[in-house]
This record gives C-alpha cells, sequence and structure tokens, in this order.
C-alpha cells in the first residue's frame, strides 16, 4: 500500500463533498476564525484549534469548547492498527 497512489478525486467524492462533512469543514474554519480574533492562534504559527468535544460527538464551536493546542498534540491520538482512533474503555 505504501506504493499505491492515492485517488483524491475518489476521496473528495465518497466522503469530503458531502454535504454533512462540508457543514463540519464550515464549522471548523469558523472556529478557527474565532480564535484568530480573540487573537489565539494565527496563521503559520503551528497551532490547531481543538475542540474538548469533536464536532463528531456532539461538539459545538462555542468558546468554552475551543483550545488552541500544537499540531503535534491535536494530531497525535493513539490509533489502532487498521488506523481508527483508539476509545476510551469504560
Amino acid at each position: 500500500m505504501a506504493n499505491a497512489k492515492r485517488d483524491y478525486r475518489a476521496e473528495y467524492d465518497k466522503y469530503q463533498g458531502t454535504s454533512d462533512q462540508k457543514k463540519n469543514r464550515a464549522k471548523r474554519n469558523s472556529a478557527r476564525s474565532q480564535l484568530m480574533k480573540e487573537g489565539r492562534v494565527s496563521k503559520g504559527d503551528g497551532m490547531d484549534v481543538d475542540h474538548k468535544k469533536p464536532l463528531s460527538k456532539g461538539g459545538s464551536t462555542a468558546a468554552s469548547n475551543l483550545r488552541a493546542v500544537s499540531k503535534n498534540v491535536n494530531r497525535s491520538f493513539p490509533r489502532t492498527k487498521t488506523g481508527a482512533i483508539k476509545t476510551k474503555k469504560s
């Protein structure tokens, strides 16, 4: 799989281009805009806007649900062998 070429067009058509994903992308862009206005993040600063409760789990873009964290912290979740994010077991 390492040498396989990624079909970005198909990926967009099947996932990123769906109306739900477009709405989520707009929410993420809005959240970043909010924190930029507050001066907590800026373009090129290496920070991500993190939703404490993810949009996929019913979170919102309310200020109380947003925080600025480094890209390394925000993008380094424990993963399973298939690449899915590991969930906490109760």
